[in-house]
């Protein structure tokens, strides 16, 4: 019990810490989604309200669209610009935009599928519509745009995980080899640095007792 101890709560210490990080930076991300897409359908026109058709569909491009975009454009810098400049301090190993593109990307596909979800919950002819006798937008809990937002979110978090974890950190390895330098993780979690913990460091035998190097 003691090596299990050891090794999960000693040895991945960090890992712990990064992962409670991440999830903060996440739970703070959700707010920011729900806050900004709040603000937004408050400022603009009537969420179900049709801008433009598809073509070749019966489906229209609808303001909650929109308001859906913009919430997850406001939580995705939010959740980039705090993973990076507190979960795992990376900002001054890169260049911001090599290092958000592919984070926005991802996030983006996420979106994509999270907008035909929220379609398929706010449309009537649709079989999973939020029924309008509960979700009857006569107040704030009961907004049926809000709930459908939530739901998105609680789908499309584990695909924009899974995505990031093929794709997003790999690339961050490949590009920066040396996050794998313990060195780093005492800095990410602000301890200091051990300089015998490196990538290069060599471990040495001393000669046997009584026996003298030639080149001495």
């Amino acid at each position: 019990m003691r090596r299990l101890h050891h090794f999960l709560f000693v040895r991945h210490r960090h890992n712990w810490v990064l992962l409670g990080r991440f999830g903060l930076v996440g739970a703070s991300g959700v707010l920011v989604n729900m806050m900004t897409l709040i603000i937004v359908k408050k400022l603009g026109p009537e969420a179900r309200e049709a801008i433009v058709g598809i073509p070749f569909t019966d489906f229209n491009v609808r303001w909650y669209h929109v308001y859906s975009t913009i919430a997850f454009v406001v939580a995705n810098l939010w959740n980039f610009q705090l993973n990076r400049s507190w979960t795992f301090r990376s900002s001054h190993r890169a260049v911001w935009w090599r290092e958000y593109l592919p984070f926005f990307a991802v996030g983006l596909l996420g979106q994509l599928v999270g907008l035909v979800l929220l379609t398929l919950l706010m449309h009537e002819g649709s079989p999973l519509h939020l029924s309008e006798e509960v979700f009857d937008n006569s107040t704030g809990l009961r907004t049926r745009l809000y709930w459908a937002q939530l739901i998105v979110i609680a789908v499309v978090t584990p695909v924009s995980f899974v995505l990031n974890k093929l794709w997003t950190f790999a690339a961050v390895r490949t590009h920066h080899p040396d996050l794998a330098d313990p060195r780093h993780v005492h800095e990410v979690l602000g301890e200091p640095a051990d300089e015998s913990m490196t990538p290069d460091a060599r471990v040495t035998t001393p000669a046997p007792a009584g026996r003298r190097d030639p080149g001495a």
